[in-house]
């Protein structure tokens, strides 16, 4: 998988289509991911404890990676690429400006 967590991504399909946003966590065996502000559900808690305060909470879900596109900071959504470095480091570039990803 060629996504990352912290990667600024656009959602290209569902409901949410076209909002902008990072990603929180990956589940790369089952090729999902999850984008804070996605796919929101809500969740009722218990409070269990003295800490945990009970109610309803938004919990974002995980969409497919089909379902984004990497926004490059140049010139926007792209797909990923690679290159590599003298010494043989292996590095993500955008695939429309070349840009260090």
């Amino acid at each position: 998988m060629k996504l990352r967590v912290g990667d600024n991504v656009r959602v290209i399909a569902g409901k949410d289509k076209g909002v902008e946003s990072k990603i929180t966590h990956v589940h790369k065996k089952r090729s999902r991911i999850v984008v804070e502000g996605v796919a929101t559900a809500k969740r009722h808690t218990r409070p269990t404890g003295d800490t945990m305060q009970g109610g309803i909470i938004d919990k974002d879900q995980p969409i497919d990676v089909s379902n984004v596109m990497i926004v490059c900071p140049d010139c926007g959504p792209t797909k990923i690429g690679y290159s590599f470095d003298a010494d043989g480091t292996k590095r993500r570039v955008c695939r429309k400006c070349g840009s260090e990803l």
